[in-house]
Order: structure tokens, then C-alpha cells, then sequence
């Protein structure tokens, strides 16, 4: 249990309530799921934009024109 944050005149009066701290584990639960999911769909995100970074490096690659020429 971290208490750092809690104030000194707060320690130590806290009620346990079982239904309360049921209700907290549900809601880290949902809480750490959400974290997850984003977390997958940034790699998956990640993973789009690579693929797209190497197709249009391939493209520059195979050009013609060198990148000198292009930018004159």
C-alpha cells in the first residue's frame, strides 16, 4: 500500500469497506485493460506507419532523380 501521498492527518482513519475496495479493483482492472489495449494498437499503429515509411523509402530509392537534381 502506498501512503506517500496521503496526508499526515489522514493516515490510519480510513474505514475499510470490503464493497469499496472491490469496487477500486474493478476499476484498476478496467483501467489497466484500457492501458493495454491502447498500448496495442499503438505498436499496431507503429507497425502502419513503418510499412509506409519503407514503401516510400523503396520509391526514392528506384527513382530516376538523385536528390540533388530534385531539389534544384
Amino acid at each position: 500500500m502506498l501512503v506517500g501521498f496521503v496526508p499526515d492527518w489522514m493516515r490510519g482513519k480510513a474505514e475499510v469497506n470490503q464493497e469499496r475496495i472491490q469496487q477500486l479493483l474493478e476499476e484498476n482492472d478496467q483501467l489497466t485493460c484500457c492501458m493495454v489495449d491502447y498500448q496495442n494498437k499503438c505498436v499496431q499503429y507503429q507497425r502502419v506507419l513503418h510499412r509506409h515509411l519503407i514503401y516510400f523509402a523503396t520509391i526514392a530509392d528506384a527513382s530516376p532523380f538523385s536528390s540533388s537534381k530534385a531539389m534544384e
